[in-house]
């Protein structure tokens, strides 16, 4: 396991924010044509240790024909601090959280057991207790990192998750390979998105982003029609978000169920650096989310898993460069 040592003094300020950097357990990977960082899972030195988004495959840089596609985004950094994370991270929904009593434990997939504290609704920002770990191995060659969870628990839930990032050979491609085995006595019923924290050539986010959609997408919510408007197949920004601005929308219109919809593309059009994203999965809904520092197209994934059963499902990234306008 390769670790670069960081001066302690070392400061990396974004914003108003301050980052003290330390030791992570990391892997590089390339293929010769991109090349890649990742932060590796630990309980103790991890990188990454909140309670929102699975440990595996934390990518805090990616490189592409000079071009970057992940950064630090967000203002704050903690180990414990729910979006103190980058690149396409992915989130389970928990598991049975509406029925279980308070002070009683719950799942989520990629995380572990963590305790239910009060009757509130879930919520992503809170940092739960951890009960349960779970058991984590990490296997990597020079183009590859497998990642897997194992978790028994008596809450009646267990689960083999094997998460594999890989560059393939002689592309600018990057792939999830997933699979989630029940090995528990409840059958898993669950949604998994990807929040896909781009940071194209760290352009801020507006009219220099545009995303584009096989569909003619609809949106409704905060910022659209103002900030953020839609133009056929493509959401352009009118102006750059102001500091702590944001744009959302809860679900895009314009979906079908055909997995061809899970086709989205984003791209620096100033620098010539896109991204297409595809799945062999449909979506289920897609979320929107962007601030100033990053934009965020979160397509997700409906997982239905019988005890002894196995889902599998893959998410292809596939860099591109352009003419810039």
């Amino acid at each position: 396991m390769k670790k670069k040592f960081l001066s302690i003094g070392l400061i990396i300020s974004l914003c108003s924010g301050v980052f003290t950097a330390t030791d992570f357990p990391e892997a590089d990977i390339t293929n010769g044509i991109v090349k890649a960082k990742l932060y590796l899972p630990d309980v103790s030195n991890g990188y990454y240790q909140g309670t929102r988004f699975d440990w595996s495959g934390v990518i805090p840089n990616l490189e592409y024909q000079g071009h970057t596609y992940f950064g630090k985004w967000f203002d704050k950094y903690d180990p414990k601090i729910h979006d103190a994370i980058s690149g396409p991270v992915e989130e389970f929904v928990a598991l049975d959280y509406a029925d279980t009593k308070a002070g009683s434990d719950f799942v989520k997939i990629g995380v572990g057991v963590l305790k239910k504290p009060d009757d509130k609704p879930y919520s992503f920002a809170t940092n739960y207790e951890v009960v349960n770990h779970g058991k984590r191995t990490v296997k990597r060659k020079n183009d590859i990192v497998e990642f897997t969870h194992e978790l028994t628990d008596e809450t009646g839930y267990g689960y083999v998750y094997t998460k594999i990032i890989k560059l393939v050979k002689g592309k600018p491609e990057l792939v999830l390979e997933h699979s989630l085995k029940n090995t528990g006595k409840k059958a898993i019923s669950t949604s998994v998105y990807d929040h896909n924290f781009f940071m194209i050539d760290n352009e801020p986010t507006g009219p220099g982003i545009k995303i584009t959609f096989p569909f003619d997408v609809a949106a409704e919510g905060k910022g659209f029609g103002t900030i953020a408007n839609v133009e056929g197949k493509s959401i352009i920004y009118t102006r750059p978000l102001a500091n702590k601005e944001n744009v959302f929308s809860a679900g895009l219109k314009g979906l079908t169920s055909s997995p061809k919809d899970y086709d989205l593309k984003i791209e620096n059009v100033k620098t010539g650096a896109g991204v297409k994203i595809t799945s062999d999965q449909p979506i289920e809904k897609l979320v929107y989310w962007s601030c100033p520092t990053t934009a965020c197209p979160e397509p997700y994934i409906k997982l239905n898993v019988e005890p002894g059963k196995e889902v599998k499902w893959k998410i292809n990234y596939e860099f591109f460069t352009t003419a810039k306008n």
